[in-house]
């Protein structure tokens, strides 16, 4: 007799959402089940695909450490969705200090790193059906955040014969009726590179003819040199359509604490973030750092030399044993390698790198 005959229900299965079919990330898989592994058997992991500062000695300034600390009676109680009134005035502050214009209270929402905003972004803006331009090559992040928001990512050339900087022809060839924003990513990830601040105004110019919104990760900006030659926050104020995303965690050397923020002059998008993130998404702890952060710019511009020093040494250390090594501006870099296991025999003894 079956199953049925003998009044046995079958259990049902249930695959996995369709959804999840464009979304990878390489710190996730088979390599960081080995690593996994092999952590469980006691061998020591050095992941250099995360970007997190504190194997390398960086240590977050005591001002921070001391703030977080003296705000964890205050952490008993709810945050605020949009951001606490006084973390959003520090980054408010911290942009005055930076010379960045056009920064209000009411333009700014927090969130859990540039991770969540990410996140946030997408599926406040996007309908099923609806295209989003994305770099290649990219954060991944970006274009499983826009798959997951129902939307489509079609993928715009980053050109490495002319610096990687992104190809506005190819972009524009993109560009259709259903388009809803274009990503820049500026340092990118994973190149490293920064686009020339007249090719980043003329994407945004191209977005405004084509009603299309431009969304700019600008996380990696403070380890610039020239920082606020790179940044768009002073078209704020002319273009309100523009979406641009910040954070602390790196610079600071506390990803952990997982602290950004979203800046827009659209109120109407501002509404839809209350909606589409969790009703009290940043901890009390997190924007108490933001505060002690925005009172610690110069440590930013340290960091960044510092990094410069770290980024040459391992630039020039790759190059000796015939890497293809890229110029990076921020705190990674992109090297090609002609063995094509490269990736798995440095996991095999213990170190991870991402593979592009």
């Amino acid at each position: 007799m079956n199953d049925e005959k003998k009044g046995v229900k079958k259990m049902r299965t249930f695959a996995k959402s369709s959804k999840l079919d464009n979304v990878c990330y390489d710190i996730r898989g088979p390599v960081m089940d080995e690593a996994n592994r092999m952590i469980e058997q006691g061998v020591e992991i050095l992941k250099l695909n995360i970007g997190n500062p504190a194997p390398f000695g960086f240590k977050a300034p005591q001002e921070l450490v001391d703030m977080m600390r003296g705000n964890l009676e205050n952490a008993e109680g709810y945050s605020d969705s949009r951001g606490l009134l006084k973390s959003r005035q520090a980054i408010v502050e911290y942009c005055k200090k930076k010379n960045i214009p056009n920064v209000g209270v009411n333009d700014i929402y927090t969130g859990n790193g540039v991770s969540e905003l990410i996140t946030l972004s997408m599926n406040g803006l996007l309908d099923n059906g609806d295209e989003v331009l994305v770099p290649s090559p990219d954060y991944p992040l970006w274009t499983a955040s826009v798959t997951l928001a129902g939307g489509k990512a079609v993928h715009y050339l980053c050109d490495e014969q002319s610096n990687w900087y992104p190809d506005i022809a190819d972009m524009r060839k993109k560009i259709t009726d259903k388009t809803k924003g274009i990503v820049i990513i500026n340092p990118n990830n994973p190149t490293g590179r920064t686009a020339q601040p007249e090719l980043l105004r003329k994407i945004v110019r191209k977005c405004t003819e084509n009603g299309v919104k431009p969304v700019v990760d600008e996380c990696f900006n403070d380890f610039l040199e020239d920082a606020a030659q790179h940044t768009l926050k002073d078209l704020l104020e002319s273009d309100p359509g523009l979406i641009i995303l910040r954070a602390y965690t790196k610079m600071y050397a506390v990803p952990g604490v997982r602290f950004g923020w979203c800046m827009t002059a659209d109120a109407a998008l501002i509404e839809k973030l209350y909606h589409a993130g969790q009703p009290w998404n940043v901890s009390v702890i997190a924007q108490a750092c933001a505060v002690a952060a925005a009172n610690e710019p110069d440590w930013a511009t340290e960091t960044a030399k510092r990094i410069a020093e770290e980024r040459k040494f391992l630039s020039d250390s790759l190059s000796v044993h015939g890497l293809k090594v890229f110029p990076g501006e921020a705190n990674f870099l992109l090297f090609r390698s002609n063995d094509t296991g490269l990736h798995e025999k440095l996991a095999e003894h213990g170190i991870m790198i991402r593979n592009c």
